[in-house]
């Protein structure tokens, strides 16, 4: 059983995101009814940021390899991780976690996305600072917390060489695509590339 403070979700899974958003919208209104009933303020409303993100939220198609997880409970869905475990590629059987922040100003800001997994990635530094195009420049109000959940998805099964943030790992993806793979081996098994110590994640 999970926590009742920890809510996780998988596509096809028993919980149903749709349903928490309910009940946590329910909660919401009768601890407003109570504060009004004993006379206290009411309590503040949305931002548009949490409105759009609450409908994000109850729409998400997650692939089979992404879980969701909401470490702070209901008060808090602007800040949430999500876990891929990639089921084809250079990166197969590793647990990769990411933590999203959403700020009031959401969609016309992208999520802040960081990734809480040291791994050996061309689009990933080891500070966990995450390239990927969505996430900035080719950002728009249109897209959502499914797209960015899959174009996360995409760089384990294509990691980009031609758009790098750790310059070292997308040298070797270029030249010796046999060698890259040893080294995420390694990395994924808890063990040293290079001076650079990674921990465990398969």
């Amino acid at each position: 059983m999970q926590s009742m403070d920890l809510f996780v979700c998988r596509q096809g899974s028993f919980f149903n995101l749709v349903a928490m958003i309910r009940l946590f919208k329910i909660k919401d209104q009768r601890k407003e009814e109570a504060a009004n009933a004993n006379g206290r303020a009411p309590a503040k409303k949305q931002s548009a940021g949490e409105l759009r993100l609450h409908k994000d939220i109850s729409e998400l198609n997650l692939p089979k390899t992404t879980t969701i997880a909401f470490p702070n409970g209901k008060d808090d869905l602007m800040n949430f991780e999500i876990s891929i475990r990639p089921d084809e590629g250079y990166y197969l059987g590793g647990t990769f976690t990411f933590t999203f922040q959403i700020s009031a100003s959401y969609p016309h800001e992208p999520p802040k996305v960081k990734c809480k997994t040291k791994v050996y990635h061309p689009n990933i530094d080891l500070e966990g600072n995450v390239c990927l195009n969505i996430l900035r420049e080719d950002w728009k109000p249109v897209l959502n917390i499914n797209t960015v959940i899959y174009g996360l998805n995409l760089l384990f099964t294509q990691p980009n060489d031609e758009d790098p943030l750790n310059h070292e790992a997308a040298a070797v993806l270029h030249d010796n695509p046999r060698l890259f793979e040893t080294n995420v081996r390694r990395a994924m098994a808890g063990g040293y590339v290079g001076n650079t110590y990674f921990t465990r994640c398969i």
